[in-house]
């Protein structure tokens, strides 16, 4: 059975981080938010395709636990989650792929994402695949930095803040 066919639950929970959001359905995870101020804000920033369909509840406990201590300072390494980014193009597909590879404390410039993933020159078309991005810390678009060495711009709440706070979880630390 694929996770479309399966129930889709949304689960609300509090973490160091804010409150998140994720959606998922059997075994794959859909969608995540996080650093969010309230259960509602969480809830209110999932896809309102995804929204529709699923039934507030509890999903994938484990998984739910794992992000819980991950925003606590615990190494996490999140690339055996099985997930479901939504419709996206070949490229944003290799983006994501290649993103997911990049570990725990370490980060990647966007032109060097762009050049593992086949497409050198793009990292522009890196950063708008990493804004849109659904599923943060799962595929960490945290770990992407300008090419500078600066953190750059983050889509989650709090944004460039949030973005050095998830790398500094991981030891990386900025002025």
């Amino acid at each position: 059975m694929t996770a479309s066919a399966q129930p889709t639950a949304l689960v609300i929970f509090p973490s160091r981080l804010g409150w998140m959001a994720m959606i998922g359905a059997g075994d794959v995870l859909m969608q995540l938010t996080l650093a969010h101020t309230s259960p509602d804000a969480a809830a209110g920033a999932c896809s309102r395709d995804l929204l529709e369909n699923a039934q507030r509840g509890t999903w994938n406990e484990p998984l739910l636990r794992r992000l819980q201590a991950y925003a606590c300072g615990a190494p996490a390494d999140f690339r055996d989650v099985r997930i479901d980014p939504g419709r996206l193009t070949a490229f944003q597909r290799r983006v994501a792929r290649r993103c997911r590879q990049i570990p725990y404390g370490k980060t990647l410039s966007y032109g060097a994402l762009a050049a593992k993933a086949g497409s050198p020159g793009a990292a522009r078309a890196v950063g708008n695949c990493m804004a849109a991005n659904r599923i943060p810390l799962v595929i960490p678009c945290h770990r992407v930095l300008r090419a500078d060495g600066r953190p750059g711009a983050y889509s989650a709440p709090g944004g460039t803040r949030t973005k050095k706070r998830l790398l500094a979880l991981e030891g990386l630390h900025f002025a």
